[in-house]
């Protein structure tokens, strides 16, 4: 898995600059000073400052602290604006680690405010391409490959896959899940307003 800090492509602000902002942006909109957040967290103020100064790389346990300091999930400092079609590797995504525990997350995707998710548990054969018909306006669908290959995603460009691999994309269009090997597993979400 990558760190947090891992540093991204040229151009694009770094994760940890991304989560800096997110976290300050949360501190502010929640009407709290530095002060108050690192007490109501139980973290020090000067670790408070350089994380919102894009300095560090904050411990599962710190964010969480943070969160629920707060009163928001916290998945709220790893939101990113929605994407028509998102790929994150096996190896890729923004991770955190435990302090104590041979333990790391990777965000795939948050839940936004309203929205329903359904969960499915998919076992796909090669053979005939599965090919699903639009959904309504604003579905998105989110698969995780657990075992296998398999061309996901849009019908206009699927995308191949491979076992620990995420998508998400608009389910607004005709989109296809074509299995490459015997028994391929997956994970899906499918989510709705």
């Amino acid at each position: 898995m990558t760190d947090i800090t891992n540093t991204p492509p040229r151009n694009n602000p770094s994760r940890i600059d991304l989560l800096a902002l997110s976290i300050k942006r949360e501190r502010l909109a929640a009407g709290l000073s530095l002060t108050e957040l690192a007490k109501r967290a139980g973290v020090a103020k000067s670790t408070l400052s350089q994380l919102e100064s894009g300095i560090g790389n904050p411990s599962i346990e710190t964010l969480w602290s943070l969160a629920m300091a707060m009163g928001l999930q916290v998945t709220r400092f790893f939101e990113q604006p929605q994407q028509p079609l998102r790929v994150i590797r096996a190896n890729e995504g923004m991770t955190t680690y435990a302090e104590t525990a041979n333990y790391a997350a990777t965000l795939l995707a948050d839940c936004p405010a309203g929205v329903q998710r359904d969960i499915y548990r998919l076992k796909v054969q090669p053979g005939e391409v599965r090919l699903s018909q639009p959904h309504p306006p604003g579905t998105v669908e989110h698969v995780v490959l657990c075992s296998g290959s398999a061309h996901i995603g849009p019908a206009s460009g699927p995308v191949l896959l491979n076992a620990g691999d995420y998508i998400s994309y608009l389910a607004n269009v005709p989109h296809v899940f074509e299995a490459l090997e015997v028994d391929t597993t997956a994970v899906m979400v499918i989510e709705h307003s």
